[in-house]
């Protein structure tokens, strides 16, 4: 046999070898999980390309987004990468947190995690001198270790978990994202969070049945109709219409309009609404914030809030009254009809009665 046949014959029979080995080795760190990128932070802003982690697994932004926690829903522009952190993939687990403890008094940027003397751990969703997690809720918000999952809202404190929300929504605009919502919700703490269980979920289904009506199934974010759009400036505020006659037309959940009721909601929730009325239309948080506002505050023609419409037990219709009364007394059944159908179909969902007074 020629020398370099043999020379042949000898190499392949190295890779063989070295492939079998190869085969055999022990996995490494690195081959047994990969490594987690940086926790995901509600309040931060992504981009393309960008990568963060979240329930255990790394994400990647296909697109701009803020407010939209990672998932395989919404407005589909989280890439899911896979499992990181080596929790093995198998049920249940995650990855285990090793953050320092809350110091009162002590500094926080945004994205900053903490574990609280109670155990559980707080994310810093606006930067603060060391507010308590458990009473600044504009400030933290529950941080999950991985995992997530079960039944309720999770993480978020919400009965309203993402998968109904997605449920009662299913043709949504992305714009109007669970995490907007769950983060809008850190300005009014007793939202859905008064009362008994049932109560709570009632509140919640009558929020998002209203909204749902307002908005056709939180599809549109401005007001459909341009026509009426120059008729929402009232020049009789000594503040005017700065950002222009037409700009104080109906926009997100609740159809937020004319320039008085910018003024006053972005007085309440430290925007400047009144110079920046499209923020409600471009920053999914302030859009929900400005909803709950209205919720938590306006009375119309009820003679008290929808949120204490529904706690004291005054029920459903007395939130259409508060929110648009020119439907009630017989002025458009068929809205009204509309809103108690998404109000029936909501609190159904979330396995509570509808209770009574269900029209105005």
């Amino acid at each position: 046999m020629s020398r370099p046949r043999v020379l042949a014959l000898l190499a392949a029979a190295g890779i063989a070898l070295a492939a079998a080995g190869a085969a055999i080795l022990p996995a490494t760190a690195s081959n047994a999980a990969t490594a987690c990128a940086a926790a995901y932070n509600n309040s931060a802003v992504y981009t393309g390309g960008m990568q963060v982690s979240y329930n255990s697994h790394n994400w990647t932004a296909k697109w701009w987004t803020q407010y939209e926690a990672p998932s395989t829903g919404g407005s589909g522009v989280w890439a899911d990468n896979g499992s990181c952190g080596g929790s093995g993939g198998g049920g249940g687990g995650g990855t285990t947190c090793n953050y320092p403890a809350w110091v009162a008094g002590q500094y926080y940027a945004v994205g900053a995690i903490v574990r609280y003397t109670n155990g559980l751990y707080y994310q810093a969703t606006h930067e603060n001198p060391g507010y308590d997690p458990t009473i600044s809720t504009w400030f933290w918000s529950p941080y999950a270790c991985g995992g997530g999952g079960g039944g309720g809202g999770g993480t978020t404190g919400f009965v309203v978990s993402e998968a109904q929300f997605n449920q009662m929504f299913p043709s949504r605009n992305g714009f109007y994202t669970y995490a907007g919502l769950t983060d809008a919700m850190a300005k009014y703490p007793a939202f859905a969070k008064t009362g008994s269980d049932t109560v709570k979920r009632q509140e919640a289904a009558a929020f998002l049945a209203n909204v749902g009506h307002e908005t056709g199934g939180l599809v549109y974010i401005d007001e459909i109709n341009t026509a009426n759009w120059p008729h929402y400036c009232d020049y009789s505020q000594p503040y005017g219409c700065p950002a222009g006659q037409s700009a104080y037309h109906g926009r997100g959940p609740i159809q937020l309009s004319w320039n008085f009721n910018y003024k006053a909601a972005g007085d309440a929730l430290g925007v400047d609404l009144l110079n920046n009325p499209n923020l409600v239309a471009t920053n999914s948080s302030i859009s929900w914030q400005t909803g709950l506002w209205y919720w938590m505050t306006g009375t119309g023609n009820a003679g008290t809030t929808s949120h204490n419409a529904m706690v004291n037990g005054q029920g459903f219709g007395t939130t259409i009254r508060a929110i648009n009364s020119i439907e009630c007394n017989g002025g458009n059944p068929a809205q009204v009809q509309s809103r108690v159908n998404l109000y029936n179909q909501f609190t159904a969902i979330l396995g509570v009665p509808a209770g009574g007074n269900l029209t105005c």
